[in-house]
């Protein structure tokens, strides 16, 4: 990707009233399509319960059999992921119930307790890419130091942020330690949001019943090789995803003051070009300027709001394969040059 020599601001792609009306052109495109959403449970949810049966059946016979398996099961936890995703933005069913329920039953497969990380992501939404109100603990994915804070460390403090925001650690090592360990307690949830807190409980307590039911049944020790490497393989691309669609070099960063909604969904948030099979698997999720713009756009919908984005909003930051494997270097706001740069690019 190209670097800017000066601040990159939104006007720097397309003039604020050529977009004033985006939201409006894209708002009858947000309605859930109920035989679409039934099409996308029915070409996730079988594929996904015929691998694990596969899995179980060749994890009797030899576990290295069943361990092949584990990358397109963990690509359809993705998938599923996503369709919990939709349904934390009541954007998958016209039905709060519907959407409320499926959710849940998404977490027993995601390991992720679907009211605490809505709440969680709902503040996301509210937040990202706004340098006066960046988020730690849950959402580090999403933000970012900027150079000035970074070379205001001790030494000790620089080699510590280094060391966390480390592809291999940030992106290898600790995503699947959050989904299998850290999300079985309300990890960073405030004590005020009981209902939140006491959906962990509810999900472990069903995840207790399912996960308890089948080691009762096929033993513990093939229960964890089934699940266990699945779900560490999607909490990987997960949130290698999540991360990438927010910091990347060309990644528009502002204050409050100069802060809005829209600039930051289009120019904050990435579409990453995926192959049309990881952009299947994605859920279309590399379409996250849209779905920052209006969160009430069903996956399937993504797309076609796209279209019509592109005609009024040609400068949207695009992200290939390539550009996206190597957007986690990019670490640190520039708050002089404009863009993320990486810790390699900070003098000591």
């Amino acid at each position: 990707m190209t670097t800017t020599s000066v601040p990159m601001t939104a006007t720097t792609h397309t003039p604020r009233a050529a977009r004033t009306d985006l939201r409006a052109m894209l708002a009858p495109h947000t309605a859930p399509v109920l035989g679409k959403s039934l099409l996308q449970l029915a070409t996730t949810f079988v594929p996904f319960f015929s691998i694990m049966v596969a899995m179980y059946a060749l994890s009797h016979i030899n576990p290295w059999l069943a361990l092949t398996l584990t990358i397109p099961a963990g690509l359809l936890i993705v998938r599923i992921f996503i369709i919990q995703h939709d349904c934390g933005h009541g954007s998958f069913f016209r039905s709060k119930a519907a959407n409320l329920w499926l959710g849940r039953f998404c977490s027993l497969i995601t390991f992720t307790p679907f009211s605490n990380w809505r709440r969680h992501h709902a503040n996301h939404h509210a937040s990202w890419n706004n340098l006066d109100k960046r988020l730690e603990g849950a959402d580090i994915y999403s933000t970012c130091l900027t150079v000035a804070e970074y070379q205001a460390l001790s030494p000790f403090g620089r080699w510590l942020r280094r060391l966390v925001r480390h592809p291999l650690i940030a992106h290898g090592i600790v995503p699947p330690i959050v989904f299998l360990v850290i999300y079985r307690v309300a990890w960073e949830t405030p004590r005020g949001w009981r209902q939140e807190r006491r959906g962990v409980l509810l999900t472990n307590l069903a995840m207790l019943i399912v996960f308890g039911g089948l080691a009762l049944w096929f033993g513990l020790g093939r229960v964890l090789l089934v699940h266990a490497p699945a779900v560490a393989v999607a909490s990987i691309i997960g949130v290698w995803l999540f991360s990438v669609q927010h910091r990347f070099e060309d990644a528009l960063w502002a204050r409050q003051k100069s802060w809005s909604s829209m600039d930051a969904a289009l120019f904050g948030s990435s579409h990453l070009k995926l192959p049309a099979v990881l952009q299947w698997f994605s859920g279309n999720i590399g379409f996250h300027h849209i779905h920052h713009l209006l969160p009430a756009v069903p996956n399937y919908r993504l797309a076609e709001c796209h279209r019509i984005c592109a005609a009024v909003s040609p400068g949207v930051a695009s992200l290939t394969l390539l550009e996206a494997l190597r957007a986690p270097a990019y670490a640190l706001w520039d708050e002089a040059a404009g863009r993320m740069v990486r810790f390699s690019d900070v003098p000591a």
